[in-house]
């Protein structure tokens, strides 16, 4: 079957509707929705102009993406460190890490927990080579020390 030819084809969407069509999605920080435009082609002043503008309309802001990747992150079992070094990569400041991180109203060592839980069963690793593993584990994925033994211990 072909295509009418009467048929007028959709106008290419603006580097703003482009931009917005990601933020629909879910959070994006700056320097992803930018990064993000210039695979889609747009120009570098363009996405900077439509970034600008979306974020003064607060259709994007630094600071609710990164309370939201704090609190999905946390969700997944990923532990602090992790968390505020992949902040870092998105081009926030050490000052909007620091309010996400200290906005988040859970528990590292419970995070902890319940990975351990999950990983490893209701009982967690029962013998000297599993605790290593979930030592391992919990390091890998951002927890301090203190925050790991804890897990593996029940400690609070």
């Amino acid at each position: 079957m072909s295509r009418n030819p009467a048929r007028k084809s959709r106008p290419q969407p603006t580097p703003t509707q482009r931009a917005l069509g990601l933020l629909v999605r879910r959070e994006h920080s700056r320097k992803e929705l930018a990064r993000k435009l210039a695979a889609r082609g747009v120009e570098a002043d363009e996405a900077k102009a439509a970034i600008e503008r979306l974020a003064g309309e607060g259709w994007q802001d630094d600071a609710r993406f990164a309370e939201s990747l704090v609190r999905s992150r946390a969700a997944s079992g990923y532990g602090p460190m992790y968390i505020r070094a992949e902040l870092g990569t998105h081009g926030l400041s050490g000052e909007a890490i620091a309010v996400a991180m200290d906005g988040f109203d859970g528990d590292w060592k419970q995070v902890a927990r319940d990975l351990i839980r999950r990983r490893f069963g209701e009982g967690g690793p029962d013998d000297p080579a599993r605790r290593r593993k979930a030592l391992d584990l919990l390091y890998r994925r951002g927890f301090d020390s203190g925050q790991a033994r804890a897990a593996l211990d029940g400690d609070d």
